[in-house]
């Protein structure tokens, strides 16, 4: 092998490394916001994608017995509201599930996915999404390549990410979580003419994603398995 296909083995190794630790916690489950690359391969003005499943595990600690429901969920959510009540549910099903750190591998799933799906890396999509939310995107991912349209996305920055919603559903832990970013997207067709976007322009998106995850099973790791653009 030559140097630069070395070099491309262990960049490769690095990003998958560094895939699964940040998806390798117990987090939650999120949705990626892809309004303006879906209208690029449809051609409609469509805000949503909706699409179920992704991958995360929020390998917590356990929050221990004696502490009081006031200071239970401080700073995530406020005693006595449907998401602190959420939360209860899901340790009660598993003690390890803490918020705080569902909300940090939450961010990391959420710039990757949504990188991955501009790149069209379906095999990094795979592992982070449910089989709903996957098809979804390859169908997406397959228009670009029939026009021969590549997406490039930037994340300038993001701004907040907070928990919206938590529940159990019959096996399933279920949580929201909303993304408010910045980012720099522009479609080009194969003679590199915009398309669609502005490779100058910051553009401020919001998504809410929800993740999943079976809480019967020994797979620490959440999906996602729904999208959506939030105000």
């Amino acid at each position: 092998m030559d140097i630069y296909t070395i070099i491309f083995l262990a960049l490769a190794v690095f990003i998958f490394i560094r895939l699964r630790n940040v998806l390798g916690q117990r987090t939650g489950e999120e949705r990626p916001p892809f309004e303006r690359v879906a209208r690029d391969a449809a051609g409609a003005d469509n805000n949503v994608v909706p699409m179920p499943g992704s991958v995360i595990d929020h390998g917590a600690l356990a929050p221990t017995a004696d502490v009081s429901p006031a200071e239970r969920w401080k700073g995530v959510a406020e005693p006595g509201t449907p998401l602190a009540m959420g939360f209860d549910a899901i340790v009660a099903q598993d003690p390890s599930f803490d918020p705080r750190h569902f909300i940090t591998g939450a961010k990391g799933a959420y710039e990757m996915i949504v990188l991955a799906f501009a790149n069209g890396d379906r095999r990094s999509l795979k592992d982070l999404v449910s089989p709903e939310v996957f098809e979804s995107f390859d169908g997406v991912i397959k228009d670009r390549e029939t026009n021969e349209w590549k997406t490039e996305t930037r994340f300038v920055a993001i701004d907040k990410a907070e928990l919206a919603a938590a529940e159990v559903r019959d096996r399933s832990a279920l949580i929201t979580a909303r993304f408010v970013s910045q980012m720099i997207t522009v479609t080009r067709d194969k003679t590199g003419a915009i398309v669609d976007g502005n490779a100058e322009k910051v553009t401020d998106v919001t998504d809410v994603w929800t993740f999943a995850r079976d809480i019967t099973s020994r797979d620490p790791n959440w999906k996602l398995v729904g999208t959506d653009a939030g105000q």
